[in-house]
């Protein structure tokens, strides 16, 4: 009876071991890479635009635009488009297909394009994936759609998935973009009616936490700040507590997409953060 017990503990632990091999080899290897997506003007006056309690005086800072490729095994997602080339001096130098080329990256490889929010600065090139599926916020999905958009509403990009030729899915809450919790579109209005922010947990990097507009630079961060221009305050608030507690919880390295000074928490094009 103990050689049968024995025997059987022995098989239960080799198959909790295969299983293991089998898992680990089975992941997806996951990886980041940063574009620059506009070129920076002069460092900013903040205090005015973002603060509506007018919180930083003279401060001023360089605000920079970005875009991001995530590589999930043979899959790939584009997280924001940036500017368009047409947006004159802080139009980006490099197109982000032209980016993408230069680390043999196609187009019609990005299976997922997500936006964090509609504003120009963020989806300025999401036209030139059209076959991807298109990820963005419900409630500026429905902004977008809207007949008559609000103000800094521009469906113009977005044509393609409007009209129903390329497939969009608007994003309620939080979504696990490749189903096994390596992705997470964060749901984070406030700053927009859909806005939402972006964790990606990399084997050795850990878990990164990509802002969209949460929060514009790091005193906008710290101290809660909430621009003028915000569609929600309440909702900022609370977006932006939800966000700094699952940084604590996770220990994740937040980078902030307009803030200068976190463009070195990931590694400089074309490498990648692993």
């Amino acid at each position: 009876m103990q050689r049968s017990l024995a025997l059987l503990a022995i098989g239960v632990c080799a198959n909790a071991l295969v299983s293991l091999s089998a898992a680990a080899q089975g992941a997806a290897e996951v990886t980041l890479t940063r574009f620059e997506c506009g070129t920076s003007q002069a460092p900013t006056e903040v205090n005015l635009r973002f603060s509506d309690t007018y919180a930083y005086g003279d401060l001023k800072l360089q605000l920079v635009f970005s875009c991001y490729l995530i590589k999930h095994g043979n899959e790939y997602m584009i997280w924001d488009t940036g500017h368009p080339m047409s947006a004159g001096a802080v139009a980006p130098k490099v197109s982000l297909v032209d980016l993408l080329g230069q680390i043999n990256v196609k187009a019609d490889q990005i299976k997922y394009v997500g936006i964090s929010h509609y504003h120009g600065d963020h989806i300025g090139q999401v036209a030139s994936f059209p076959k991807a599926t298109l990820l963005i916020g419900k409630g500026d999905w429905d902004g977008l759609t809207n007949p008559k958009p609000g103000p800094g509403v521009n469906p113009e990009p977005f044509a393609n998935w409007i009209k129903g030729e390329g497939k969009a899915e608007p994003v309620l809450l939080d979504k696990d973009v490749f189903g096994d919790g390596t992705v997470l579109m964060l749901n984070t209005p406030g700053h927009t009616p859909g806005h939402h922010s972006l964790m990606v947990k990399l084997p050795q990097t850990g878990n990164v936490l990509l802002t969209g507009d949460l929060a514009h630079f790091r005193e906008n961060y710290e101290n809660s700040g909430v621009p003028s221009f915000n569609t929600n305050r309440a909702e900022t608030v609370a977006s932006i507590d939800r966000f700094k507690k699952i940084a604590s919880n996770l220990k994740a390295t937040v980078v902030i997409q307009h803030d200068a000074r976190d463009v070195s928490k990931l590694p400089a094009f074309p490498a990648a953060a692993k």
